[in-house]
């Protein structure tokens, strides 16, 4: 048994198990997620979810769940688990279950009296592909097995519903069958490693129910098709595997592509390693892009969250490669010195003060884990001025840079921090003017800029340039800092400062440029620790505040309100834990190994094996939110650094 793994009795609990997800992902942005008892708790679970270029930049569940039936001597053993209206459970394959483990794949065991079937499954890297492999390890003598698909053919946003216009026509293929069930999708290839016989009986199943939907006030019912089913037979020892895709293949090496894929694997063989395998599944190859991934199982690609989640994703493991290569792709999309925050082409959103400015953290980030300063003033010098000169002169949402050297940023309606949570069209925390975190990215991307076009003896940036800081430093310090209270506006006009308590000071106080003194960064660092640190990260607001929502619960107005009044985020550990070492070095590690380690705690809840977007900001801290968040996990990965002081090579 692998370090992540579950029992009979944890498995046949349905409020334990329909609790937890498993996910596997490919390098082009499709997944399969679903609980770990493989029955579907959102419209976001599928055996096989993919994108859809002739449709939307959505991905789309196509194959949403298979059903298998085990007949021995005339009793049949239906080993899927669904759940339709009302919680009814049908049919209830899960009791069957008696283990199942992590690594390096999912593996599933039901016992069936004297019969033992495996279940195994993984998704290929590079293809649009799910390969599903069963084994009967056990069985007196040869058994009849069935499986039934059911499909979707819709956006992971919507739901399906009968209709008479499904395409009901499948096409013989080798070793299987394909089915379109609408004009503009892809078909789905579905293929056994042996022959087998399909029995076409198309048929709709109604209101299958996704629980967690109906949790988050969303619709939760939809109706599935089932084209038909598959018959075979095995015998003891015998294996089969499966495939389901977007191309026919040859099914003679089904079982040899199977055994490579698992080769490929990070093995999920203790709390780091688990750590290291989620990381790979954020990142994404197509043929002219290298993206990141912010979240599954419903975000896209996200600027700011690229450049947060980037050096932890890929440096700590020494691949500079895929650094660079992610950012070349967004540096395609930099406009009027502004990153997308989320879309591509036409519907990007350029809505975010401060992403351009992680960049520059990202690439300081690159320097610090890599050691190497060579060649980056001549591959990203001409971006970072243009960052900056916009930001200077002005760009989009009255981002600019006024006489006292700070920036402004926000207009009404709008919040383009990352506090940026919308209620009835209004922004929960505008935080309008002067935010403490945006100017002292600000500070850092220009001190950074600097350091690079000095190595490189660019003097004509160095002149134009060289005399911002210690402006801005000192600006800084008189628009945020309050020696009284100790602490620093969360963020100010010229007419009135903010000093509600959030994690946004210890970003400026964690930068390694940072305009913060050591005495303010312990003060800040000791209001945050008593007020808003967490086992699962900072809080976004102190409970203190009449304003502090403990619990991300209801519907989608009322999680947005707690998104960031309360709610703790797991990547706000990572700035914590870079302030807090370079204040107290070796004898802090102690402290934040500690919480480092904590997270041990959670890698078997929610998304298993990796770490939730969110948790609640009161005890016992549940997790929320998306079950797999990049910069959660990256941010993990680099505090990891940070504690061993390792130097990568590569």
């Amino acid at each position: 048994m692998g370090y992540i793994k579950f029992d009979k009795k944890q498995l046949v609990n349905l409020n334990y198990s329909l609790s937890r997800e498993k996910l596997r992902t490919n390098r082009a942005g499709s997944y399969a997620n679903s609980s770990i008892i493989n029955c579907n708790t959102r419209s976001y679970h599928g055996l096989l979810v993919v994108p859809q270029p002739l449709i939307n930049d959505n991905n789309h569940v196509l194959l949403s769940g298979l059903d298998e039936v085990i007949v021995s001597n005339d009793f049949e053993f239906h080993l899927g688990s669904r759940m339709y209206e009302g919680g009814v459970m049908e049919p209830k394959g899960h009791k069957y279950l008696r283990d199942y483990d992590m690594d390096p794949i999912p593996r599933l065991v039901f016992r069936l009296g004297s019969i033992v079937l495996v279940k195994e499954l993984i998704f290929t890297q590079k293809e649009d592909r799910i390969l599903i492999k069963y084994t009967l390890e056990e069985s007196i003598g040869k058994v009849k097995f069935s499986l039934r698909p059911f499909l979707a053919f819709r956006s992971v946003h919507t739901l399906s519903k009968a209709n008479t216009y499904a395409n009901t026509h499948f096409k013989p293929i080798k070793n299987g069958v394909s089915w379109q069930m609408y004009q503009g999708y892809s078909p789905v290839y579905m293929q056994f490693s042996k022959k087998t016989e399909y029995v076409h009986v198309p048929d709709w199943y109604y209101n299958v129910q996704y629980i967690r939907e109906k949790e988050r006030g969303y619709a939760y019912l939809e109706d599935l098709y089932s084209p038909g089913y598959f018959e075979t037979e095995l015998k003891k020892g015998e294996s089969i595997v499966i495939s389901a895709g977007l191309e026919e293949k040859t099914p003679a090496n089904f079982k040899r592509h199977f055994t490579a894929e698992v080769k490929k694997r990070v093995p999920r063989s203790n709390f780091e390693n688990s750590l290291q395998n989620a990381a790979e599944e954020f990142i994404i190859h197509t043929k002219h892009r290298t993206e990141v991934i912010a979240g599954y199982p419903w975000f896209g690609r996200w600027g700011r969250d690229t450049f947060i989640a980037l050096p932890g994703l890929t440096l700590i493991n020494g691949d500079k490669k895929t650094f660079h290569a992610v950012l070349k792709t967004m540096l395609s999309e930099l406009k009027n010195g502004l990153f997308p925050n989320m879309g591509h082409g036409a519907e990007a959103s350029f809505n975010s003060a401060d992403t351009s400015l992680w960049f520059f953290w990202a690439l300081h980030q690159y320097v610090l884990i890599t050691g190497e300063t060579a060649g980056l003033w001549s591959s990203y010098g001409k971006a970072m001025e243009s960052i900056l000169n916009n930001y200077r002169k002005g760009t989009l949402h009255q981002i600019r840079m006024h006489d006292n050297g700070l920036l402004w940023a926000g207009e009404t309606g709008k919040a383009v921090t990352w506090m940026d949570a919308i209620v009835e069209g209004k922004p929960v925390t505008a935080r309008t003017g002067f935010a403490v975190e945006i100017n002292a990215l600000w500070y850092e991307a220009i001190r950074f800029a600097l350091q690079l076009a000095e190595e490189a003896k660019d003097q004509r940036f160095v002149k134009r340039w060289g005399k911002w800081p210690e402006t801005i430093r000192k600006s800084f310090e008189d628009m945020f800092w309050d020696e009284a209270k100790g602490s620093l506006a969360d963020y100010a006009t010229y007419e009135q400062k903010d000093f509600t308590v959030r994690p946004n000071m210890v970003i400026a106080a964690s930068l390694p440029f940072s305009p913060l003194n050591p005495d303010m960064k312990i003060a800040v660092l000791g209001k945050a620790k008593n007020e808003l640190l967490t086992p699962r990260g900072l809080r976004s607001l102190s409970p203190r505040f009449v304003e502090y929502k403990g619990k991300y619960r209801g519907n989608q107005e009322e999680r947005d309100l707690a998104y960031h009044q309360g709610t703790a985020w797991p990547w706000l550990l990572g700035p914590f834990a870079e302030a807090w070492l370079s204040i107290y070095g070796e004898k802090g590690k102690s402290f934040i190994r500690d919480l480092y380690h904590g997270f041990e705690d959670v890698i078997t809840e929610a998304g298993v094996g990796t770490i939730s977007e969110i948790y609640d900001g009161d005890p016992p801290h549940e997790a929320e939110g998306a079950i797999s968040q990049a910069w959660s996990v990256a941010e993990l990965l680099r505090i990891k650094w940070m504690l061993d002081g390792k130097e990568l090579t590569k």
